[in-house]
């Protein structure tokens, strides 16, 4: 994969974005007695965990992330940096089209939000203040992620 850069980005997220490997469709009832509570109001209603809460903040060990929901590889633990806002921050994820991206203009801001590409879960926002080369910084909620076994 290229890296990707914040001019990708926002072309992805207003005119669309590439096709993912695989879909995942459940109801809003699969979900929520799939998940916790937390991941469910973060992951299926567009929430935000508090900062500095998730396990995921301050572990920096080898390892791949997954989406909680659906268990789709999203980032490598090689992309993670502490960027000390509170949350696990990536600065790229592990394939072009593991992420989808959508303009978000909620509280008077205009974001990038970030979503599984495979089951649409809210994964947190994307901002172009991240560390070199890409300049990315992936800024998800902990609790949207899992650490995958290898």
């Amino acid at each position: 994969m290229s890296e990707l850069n914040w001019k990708t980005i926002l072309n992805f997220a207003e005119n669309g974005n590439p096709e993912p490997d695989q879909r995942v469709e459940k109801s809003e009832a699969e979900w929520e007695k799939q998940l916790s509570e937390e991941a469910f109001y973060v992951t299926r209603k567009h929430g935000t965990e508090r900062p500095f809460s998730g396990e995921h903040c301050h572990s920096f060990g080898p390892g791949r992330y997954g989406c909680v929901c659906c268990g789709a590889l999203l980032f490598d633990a090689s992309e993670k940096f502490e960027s000390g806002t509170g949350w696990p921050s990536f600065t790229q994820p592990v394939k072009e089209n593991a992420i989808r991206y959508k303009v978000d203009r909620s509280f008077g801001m205009v974001r990038v939000e970030t979503l599984c590409n495979s089951c649409d879960a809210h994964l947190g926002h994307v901002f172009p203040d991240g560390p070199k080369p890409t300049g990315l910084r992936y800024c998800m909620n902990s609790v949207a992620l899992e650490k995958l076994e290898d």
